[in-house]
């Protein structure tokens, strides 16, 4: 496979090499075998089967909801956040306090997904969104003193090691990587003839290559991914997110990051897009089953008396969002009395639709819909 020129190592006065971008994208484009296009192919059809499935489901937005959180986790793992999905779903619905301190961590990348969202309705993907974007993902965050919220960096950063001089590799220098920006946006514009998926995996690469913040590069480009690809339209809600395919190959992921930088871009996309079809026919699967768990319980539901099920049937879908739920969130959600509140969860346990979450717990009891999370744990 033909190398490309995406950059060059450059030793610098302080003593270590840092990697400097050539012009992107480079003057004669990227060629791409005829084996990958076909790939990219293959990758579009899943990508299509996905979007009609998808479109079957009742509930397609609590659906996303969940993605959402898996993804959200995933990402924040890949950099080292040890909280769980379980813990993110308890952090947003209030029913634990007993939770790691980086259960933040996804909190802040589900927010900050759902920001960007909400933001491309009316405003251009460019560096000034990615600046917001990386603001709402780290702001208040764990590491938000040394991140720079918003910020691109002002001075030099590394990947892996104490310093720059022993690092596992040293991004451009802040003037190089402000080139390398400028670039880097023309290209998220350029009415170029890269096939949308294709377009996405170079993105990621060469958003990580120039690592422009000081910490969340990676959390800010995996976001990107899934913002790029609804922009695109291939798909009519955001339902594809790779960072659990990233997690589940993480050291490959690395190494193709890697070898992007050294020309070898064929394969970096050629592993992103077996990322993209391994996900969406994973997602589909999982619309399959969600679709089965839901006839199911709401059959168990409609089988009892009509007032019984009245509220049972209204709260069904709201457990698609948020599976696991306590007394005070169902009379959030209701406005039943505590008592009242107590009766639907003790109906739901009856139907073997939620279950106690911690039968150890006497106080602050929480009651998890455990067949639906359990789809999205891998």
């Amino acid at each position: 496979m033909n190398t490309v020129i995406i950059g060059n190592l450059r030793q610098e006065k302080a003593g270590y090499k840092a990697f400097v971008p050539e012009p992107f994208p480079p003057k004669k484009g990227f060629s791409f075998s005829s084996k990958l296009i076909s790939k990219t192919a293959t990758a579009s059809l899943q990508l299509g089967k996905l979007d009609g499935i998808t479109q079957l489901l009742p509930d397609v937005d609590f659906f996303i909801f969940m993605y959402l959180r898996k993804d959200a986790t995933s990402s924040s793992q890949i950099e080292g956040t040890r909280a769980t999905l379980i813990d993110a779903i308890e952090a947003e619905a209030k029913t634990s306090y007993d939770l790691p301190d980086d259960v933040d961590d996804i909190i802040h990348y589900i927010h900050a997904l759902n920001y960007g969202m909400a933001r491309l309705k009316d405003f251009p993907l460019s560096l000034r969104f990615i600046r917001e974007l990386h603001r709402e993902l780290m702001q208040d965050g764990r590491s938000s003193q040394f991140a720079g919220p918003g910020e691109f960096r002002k001075s030099q950063n590394w990947i892996g090691g104490t310093s720059p001089a022993n690092a596992h590799f040293v991004p451009p220098p802040v003037f190089e990587m402000n080139k390398g920006l400028d670039d880097f946006e023309k290209f998220l514009h350029s009415d170029d003839d890269y096939l949308p998926l294709i377009k996405a995996a170079l993105i990621h690469s060469q958003f990580e290559t120039i690592h422009p913040f000081l910490d969340g590069n990676g959390r800010t480009g995996r976001l990107l991914i899934t913002l790029y690809l609804w922009l695109s339209e291939l798909l009519e809600k955001p339902v594809l997110y790779l960072s659990s395919y990233f997690k589940r190959h993480q050291q490959v992921y690395y190494d193709h990051l890697d070898e992007y930088r050294v020309g070898k871009v064929e394969e970096w996309v050629d592993f992103f897009l077996a990322g993209v079809i391994e996900t969406a026919q994973s997602a589909i699967e999982t619309v399959k089953l969600i679709t089965v768990v839901r006839e199911e319980d709401m059959r168990k539901i409609q089988s009892r008396g009509k007032t019984a099920s009245e509220s049972a049937t209204a709260i069904l879908p709201k457990l698609f969002q948020l599976p696991i739920v306590n007394v005070a969130k169902i009379q959030e959600w209701t406005g039943f009395t505590r008592q009242g509140a107590q009766k639907v969860i003790d109906r739901f346990v009856g139907l073997g639709i939620l279950e106690l979450k911690d039968e150890n717990k006497t106080y602050g009891r929480s009651f998890i819909y455990r067949r639906y999370v359990d789809i999205f744990i891998d």
